[in-house]
Order: structure tokens, then sequence, then C-alpha cells
């Protein structure tokens, strides 16, 4: 059963992989950063239970990256109504 897991979250990274490089979607996507985070965080958790060090460090690292990309795209959706971030200074929001 756990082999099965792990190929299924495999596949979910490697659907990711493929839609980015044949252009159906790219790492600043949203759907592209939670399937790799599903992914890694599935196969992390068996590389615990397995206890395959090598394994959780690459899937841990690929967690980490995962959801750090994904911390950074929420926080670059916060947009208001004409676009711009509002980490924006209050000058730039006037061009707008």
């Amino acid at each position: 059963m756990i082999q099965a897991i792990s190929v299924l979250a495999a596949l979910v990274v490697l659907v990711a992989y493929a839609a980015n490089q044949f252009g159906l979607i790219g790492p600043s996507n949203l759907s592209y950063t939670l399937l790799n985070l599903l992914g890694a965080v599935v196969l992390a958790s068996i590389a615990v239970i397995e206890a395959q060090w090598g394994f959780l460090l690459q899937e841990g690292a690929w967690t980490l990256v995962s959801l750090l990309a994904l911390v950074k795209l929420l926080k670059g959706a916060v947009k208001d109504t004409n676009g711009c971030s509002n980490r924006a200074l209050p000058e730039q929001l006037e061009r707008h």
C-alpha cells in the first residue's frame, strides 16, 4: 500500500513538472506549486516512515522550497483593484 501511495505522489510531482515543461502551467502558477507541495509532503512522510534519510533530505528540501514558493505566491496575490501590490508605497499607488 505504501508503494502505491509513493507512486501516486511521485506522479503528482511529475505531472507538475511535465505541465511546466510543455508550457501548460508555470512556476508562478498556484496549481504548479500546490502539486509540488502535495507530492513532496507525501513522499517526505513516507521517507520518514521507511527511514530513508537521503530520500527524506531530498523530499524535505522539495517541500520547504514548495512551501516558500506558495507563501510568495499568496503574498503576491494580494492586489488592490488597480493591480498594485499592497506593499506599494503611497507614491506608487498614486501613479495607478
